[in-house]
């Protein structure tokens, strides 16, 4: 019986592997940590600090030699300073050091034992010496003048210097002996290390090459017989029934390698019969897989419909001809009609812009009144809400920038119906103020439009600014509806109020407009205008051009002549609107005083 060696088991398989070298990996790496912390933790816990100790122990016995020294010929009690150190030694400081030491030499080796307790025995007969001959006998200034208790004294102190080159000797010998112990110890942590790093190294190596040795097996095993499968689903999901067919294996992917080839042939013999079918071959054979093939059973069904269908569908598409030949006919006279009329429109609001361009004044008329001025007039439409006017009265100029409710035909109306209101008024009346002619503008309008004060038979109305301007007496007038008046003086922009309500029907208390006066100086620019410029939509983030940027452009243009003003502002607008539709009318106004 031959096994099957499914891709299950060639995968774990290869896990098995490698999670084999990783435990192998972590358990020697744990144990060669561990003992490097053992080793390391006795060099530091134990070996180092006794031999600091040691070496310690060692300049306290050379501090204490020096200050037996100076006992011994120093005769002096004044400085007792050394005197003090060499007792402070044996009673204190010693006891302490041997206790440490004794602490410390717990976990030593018996011979270094034996060697601490010879050299304590030594330090203590050598101590005793100093005590009992030296510091004893010489403990007053006249028993150094005491030539029998000074030369007693001195005799113990040379034999004493034997036992010192022997305790050097000895405590030498055990210091050097435990730093090779601590040498030892961080050379074998060291040859673990290094162990355990080419063990790592191997192990590395080994996990790489068998990872491509398993990365090439499962390339060619599982990798390219799934890719092969991809392919043909995806030609499969794209329509395209592949040719390509999957070689049999022992796994679940030849098993689905068989299951997708029947799953093809099955396809193409369904694909023949539908395009059959398509072809209008209703007598085309096919023959069902099974009695559960639900697809054969539904193209069997679908075939004898389509051949029911087809003989209706011709009946309809004979009738719908005629229909839509019927219907065409029909939109084609609907068209002609509606370009006359729309021609007939057309011409109609080219007339009115005819009549309405007749009420603006010329430019040879501008000139005449205005010396030094420009007028920037961009209707939206063929036909514009927003008009200016210019007359003269004895000394006085007026010109007036005027927004009307609207735009195009409806604004156009309003416009006529200021413009002879206003001409009326100059023509007719006494009244010569600019606020004066607002008022009777206001009563002229609601008369016309036959609108009462509550403003709810009709909201139309005009926003405007009139100015009246003497060259004479370099004075200004003006009355504002609304839109403010700008004057730039010496590289300032000065901005004069309007009233807050229109000419026209408003809700609230009758009010009159109220009339400014301005002393001009020569170089005065003056601005008037609607509020078309300003509310113009464009600029990178398509947002309103907005008052406070037409403020900072008028500034910027103040010095220049007033041609090459409307040229700008002209310019400036059209870069700003790029393809943006015109949204209001625009007028701006410019006099130079």
């Amino acid at each position: 019986m031959k096994i099957r060696f499914t891709i299950g088991r060639r995968i774990g398989f290869g896990f098995a592997i490698f999670i084999l070298l990783t435990v192998v990996a972590f358990v020697l790496t744990v144990y060669t940590l561990n003992d490097s912390k053992r080793r390391t933790e006795t060099v530091v816990g134990q070996v180092a600090p006794s031999v600091a100790e040691l070496k310690e122990l060692n300049l306290l016995l050379q501090r204490s030699h020096t200050d037996i020294s100076k006992w011994y010929y120093n005769k002096s009690f004044n400085d007792v300073v050394f005197r003090d150190e060499l007792r402070a030694i044996i009673r204190t400081e010693y006891p302490k050091k041997k206790a440490t030491l004794i602490e410390f030499s717990k976990l030593w080796s018996k011979e270094e034992k034996d060697q601490l307790v010879e050299l304590f025995d030594t330090i203590s007969h050598l101590f005793t010496v100093y005590q009992e001959d030296i510091i004893d006998q010489l403990n007053t200034p006249e028993a150094y003048d005491d030539p029998n208790i000074y030369l007693l004294a001195r005799l113990p102190y040379e034999d004493s210097e034997v036992d010192i080159k022997v305790i050097y000797k000895n405590l030498n010998e055990l210091i050097d002996l435990k730093q090779r112990v601590a040498e030892d110890e961080t050379n074998s942590m060291f040859s673990s290390i290094n162990f355990l790093k080419t063990f790592v190294i191997w192990l590395g190596i080994t996990l790489v090459i068998g990872g491509i040795l398993i990365g090439i097996f499962t390339t060619r095993s599982i990798t390219r017989p799934i890719q092969v499968l991809k392919k043909m689903l995806l030609s499969m999901g794209l329509g395209i029934l592949p040719k390509e067919r999957v070689s049999a294996s022992r796994d679940e992917i030849g098993e689905m390698g068989n299951a997708l080839n029947d799953l093809i042939r099955s396809m193409q013999h369904t694909t023949d019969f539908a395009k059959e079918t398509g072809a209008g071959n209703f007598d085309a054979s096919y023959t069902p897989l099974s009695k559960d093939d639900s697809l054969g059973h539904a193209l069997l069904k679908m075939r004898d419909d389509l051949a029911e269908n087809e003989r209706v569908l011709e009946q309809k598409v004979i009738e719908r001809t005629e229909e839509v030949v019927r219907q065409k006919s029909e939109i084609e006279n609907k068209n002609e009609e509606l370009e006359i009329l729309y021609k007939q429109v057309t011409d109609s609001i080219h007339y009115a812009k005819r009549i309405q361009d007749a009420i603006l004044p010329t430019n040879n008329a501008v000139k005449q009144m205005l010396k030094d001025a420009f007028i920037l007039f961009k209707p939206k439409d063929i036909v514009s809400g927003d008009f200016y006017w210019i007359e003269k009265k004895k000394d006085l100029v007026y010109f007036a920038a005027v927004d009307c409710t609207g735009h195009g035909v409806p604004g156009a109306f309003m416009s006529l119906v200021g413009h002879n209101i206003l001409k009326d008024i100059i023509n007719n009346t006494t009244a010569t103020k600019p606020a004066e002619i607002l008022d009777r503008l206001r009563e002229g309008v609601v008369s016309t439009l036959r609108v009462d004060d509550t403003g709810k038979q009709a909201k139309d109305g005009m926003d405007m600014t009139l100015c009246a301007i003497n060259y004479k007496t370099m004075e200004l007038q003006y009355a504002a509806a609304f839109n403010p008046l700008y004057i730039i003086r010496n590289g300032e922009l000065m901005l004069h109020a309007a009233n807050k309500f229109p000419i026209g029907s408003f809700v609230g208390e009758k009010t009159n407009f109220d009339n400014h006066v301005i002393p001009l100086l020569k170089g005065d620019q003056i601005f008037i205008f609607s509020d078309g410029y300003a509310d113009q939509f464009g600029g990178p983030s398509g947002k309103k051009f907005m008052v406070g940027n037409f403020r900072k452009l008028l500034l910027q243009i103040a010095e220049l002549d007033s041609e090459t003003q409307k040229q700008k502002l002209d310019e400036t607008l059209l870069t700003w609107q790029g393809g943006q539709e015109q949204v209001d009318d625009v007028l701006v106004i410019g006099v130079k005083v």
